[in-house]
């Protein structure tokens, strides 16, 4: 993508363009050399700046719960692809502009594939997929490359909220697993460490 984005360098763009464009490049820097994350655009403005972003994560992370067990026991499942989505609406970047950033859960073909299994990603229901990012609290100064290393650290169990406390958990089946099952028997803790 570093030709394609070279191509535009020598535009000038102002207002949300230019921030469209900034955003292009903070990306395309972040995820250049990266082996476990890339990235397509999907849709482009008029004047062929991104406006929707498919990222995806070659990273393993849970991604379901197992049937209960004899012990009532719900282990994890793992898988290392997944494809997220960020929009970017018409408004952004403005204080109320609302960026989605949703998990695909089926293919093009409708069939299920496999979305994040985590407190501050949506499982269930007609939302499976979204990401809690707490995008209003970070106002509009963080660029969306932020937002695609902390859903890295999603992933990896790096950071999550379970509590049910201010800032909610997305999911609170998941948190609840989370605070019942992972973190009682050191699931969560061995699949950080098997990653480090």
């Amino acid at each position: 993508m570093a030709r394609e984005i070279d191509e535009y360098r020598g535009k000038k763009f102002s207002g949300r363009s230019a921030r469209l464009f900034r955003e292009w490049e903070a990306i395309d820097e972040k995820l250049k050399n990266s082996t476990e994350i890339s990235y397509i655009i999907r849709k482009r403005n008029a004047e062929g700046l991104p406006i929707v972003y498919e990222v995806i994560y070659n990273i393993e992370s849970f991604c379901n719960v197992s049937a209960p067990d004899e012990n009532g026991l719900q282990k994890p499942l793992k898988h290392n692809e997944f494809f997220l989505r960020i929009n970017i609406p018409n408004n952004y970047p403005s204080v109320d502009s609302k960026l989605e950033f949703m998990f695909r859960t089926t293919d093009n073909f409708g069939k299920e594939i496999p979305h994040p299994w985590h407190p501050n990603i949506r499982f269930f229901g007609d939302f499976a997929g979204r990401v809690c990012l707490n995008t209003k609290a970070y106002g509009t100064f963080v660029d969306l490359a932020h937002y695609i290393e902390r859903i890295t650290a999603y992933l990896r169990y790096d950071k999550y909220h379970a509590q049910n406390i201010p800032p909610f958990p997305e999911d609170t089946k998941v948190a609840e697993w989370v605070l019942t099952q992972a973190e009682p028997n050191g699931w969560i803790k061995e699949f950080v460490d098997s990653n480090l």
